[in-house]
């Protein structure tokens, strides 16, 4: 899952695709570096950001989608947790919602449900619930991920269409992401596709020392363990060189 911000302001990349021509060659850039996904965002949520409201991404989002979908050859994601432009976007070519809220609403699988399409739930640490006491951040993690697929098989929404997020650099702490890495292969609902969403963030900083470009090489290190415990995809700022390094794990681990 290749990243493409459309925002002024994110983490790592805002503003370098923040108009229609620019995100356009970026998107066909990630897809010939091997994304299998382009996954177009406009709300930054780096710690400290201004959210926007539901009209505010939508106006965004409209200058972006119509245009990528009818020129780029790809599946697309749209990275929001307001229920309108998650409908604004299904109508007008994306297949997946990545959905980073961390909270299950009914306007949201509603929205899911009607379009049966895919839908990305990351466990959000900052709105983390602890559910027994001195619970780890694996067990926190894995009891929401249990709940909430149950949410949405109550809702009509079957399994197939459900990918978990773990919240990596959405946790309280480093060494919560940390645990999270180590643990996939617990952490990971069996019944569910499992995203790992690291792509230069603090647990990589923190890790190796890296600053700007050169976090890519723990970025590469940690997605690679990642899928060694079973992550199904991984979204990324740096398509070509996470594609090549995944295709030899997966040579590796899986024989693919």
């Amino acid at each position: 899952m290749g990243i493409l911000n459309v925002t002024p302001d994110s983490f790592y990349d805002g503003g370098l695709y923040n108009t229609p021509e620019k995100a356009l060659l970026q998107a066909q850039k990630m897809v010939q570096d091997g994304a299998d996904i382009i996954d177009i965002g406009a709300n930054s949520t780096r710690p400290g950001a201004n959210i926007l409201s539901p009209e505010e991404e939508l106006s965004i989002i409209k200058e972006y989608i119509p245009f990528l979908t009818a020129n780029v050859n790809s599946v697309f994601s749209v990275d929001t947790f307001y229920h309108e432009v998650a409908k604004y976007a299904l109508d007008n070519g994306v297949s997946i919602i990545n959905d980073i809220s961390g909270v299950f609403k009914p306007e949201m699988a509603e929205t899911v449900k009607k379009h049966k399409c895919g839908w990305v739930i990351m466990y959000n640490g900052r709105n983390r619930k602890i559910t027994k006491e001195n619970s780890s951040i694996t067990e926190s993690v894995i009891d929401f991920f249990s709940e909430t697929l149950k949410k949405c098989e109550d809702y009509g929404i079957p399994s197939e269409y459900i990918m978990f997020d773990a919240g990596i650099g959405f946790t309280e702490s480093f060494n919560d992401d940390i645990e999270i890495i180590k643990n996939t292969s617990l952490i990971k609902n069996k019944n569910c596709a499992y995203l790992t969403a690291l792509s230069n963030k603090r647990v990589v900083k923190n890790s190796s020392g890296a600053e700007g470009e050169d976090k890519l090489y723990g970025t590469v290190a940690a997605n690679v363990l990642s899928v060694a415990g079973g992550a199904d995809f991984v979204r990324v700022h740096n398509v070509k060189e996470n594609r090549l390094a995944l295709n030899t794990a997966d040579k590796i681990i899986r024989g693919i």
